[in-house]
């Protein structure tokens, strides 16, 4: 199995295989509108902006399991997100990524890449950077400065 046979749900609730990002660098984000760490949103769009036409993509995956923080139906994280923080990358519908309930993409991510800590994700804002090829290649923890994420996205658009 690899990360393009796993089919997932967007924002309005239907499928969309993950083959349809094949070939492109993918940062994948379990995400809430009511975190400390919300306002990451902003920098992500700028990054997207900035790399979107040379085959960058982020995928916005809200999860309500950690405090509650994404609460709202799909509809209202979507509004939230595009009024707020001017969102235009792809957004899914919430899903959990801990779990007997996890969802398969998240599975699939933390077999590739736990953390020091373990697989489980901590909380909201965990980052997964995938290459051309659907290869997991980086695991971001919440902290980790936009900066550095896009060290490492511009080093697998040179290769």
């Amino acid at each position: 199995m690899n990360i393009y046979d796993i089919v997932v749900k967007d924002i309005k609730n239907e499928d969309v295989s993950l083959r349809k990002y094949e070939g492109k660098i993918i940062l994948i984000v379990n995400t809430a509108t009511g975190c400390g760490f919300t306002p990451q949103y902003k920098p992500l769009q700028e990054l997207y902006d900035k790399y979107k036409e040379t085959g960058f993509e982020i995928l916005d995956f809200p999860c309500n399991q950690f405090g509650n923080q994404a609460s709202g139906s799909n509809e209202e994280i979507k509004m939230f997100c595009e009024g707020r923080f001017g969102i235009t990358f792809p957004q899914f519908a919430k899903i959990e990524v801990n779990g007997k309930n996890a969802s398969e993409l998240f599975k699939f991510l933390k077999s590739k890449k736990g953390s020091i800590f373990g697989s489980d994700i901590k909380w909201n804002f965990t980052k997964f950077l995938v290459d051309k090829n659907g290869n997991v290649i980086k695991r971001f923890s919440p902290t980790t400065s936009i900066s550095k994420i896009e060290d490492e996205i511009k080093k697998l658009l040179n290769n």
